[in-house]
């Protein structure tokens, strides 16, 4: 792991005030360096949770540590946010191995966006320099059709 306190061209994210608010995701932000997705995972029980911290939101444990993601899942919810200056498409995402995130769908148009849509994780540079997960529509996936019933406008 990086020594937060070394900061070079780099690894100039690692001043990011977000990232040194939280110095426990240390590895998250490093696999995101790379384009990989970890997230917590409990020794005890064996399941991935999200949002990060110490304790085992599942079953109490504290043997926690990074396991690799996939990086795949399928649209919970959204909310196309069209009224701010940035124009964005808001998304809670429930990856393959369960946990659910907040995120942005992004290369995607609005009208385009599904519940049940299969997306895969896409890491863009943050304005602070760090690399952020970000989801994608995921061509090579097909959409879950229990997800999709009822779901688009009419």
């Amino acid at each position: 792991m990086m020594d937060p306190t070394e900061v070079s061209a780099d690894n100039e994210w690692l001043a990011d005030r977000y990232v040194a608010a939280y110095p426990e995701n240390l590895p998250f932000w490093e696999a995101a360096r790379t384009h990989k997705l970890v997230l917590p995972m409990c020794g005890d029980c064996k399941r991935c949770h999200w949002y990060p911290r110490t304790v085992c939101p599942l079953c109490g444990g504290l043997d926690i540590s990074w396991a690799p993601s996939l990086g795949r899942g399928t649209v919970h919810s959204f909310s196309i946010q069209r009224r701010c200056i940035a124009k964005i498409i808001l998304a809670y995402v429930r990856l393959e191995e369960g946990p659910v995130l907040m995120t942005n769908i992004v290369d995607c148009a609005f009208d385009d966006v599904a519940i049940g849509m299969k997306v895969q994780v896409k890491f863009l540079r943050t304005p602070e320099g760090r690399h952020a997960p970000f989801f994608a529509p995921a061509s090579d996936l097909e959409s879950d059709p229990a997800l999709e019933a009822d779901t688009r406008p009419a």
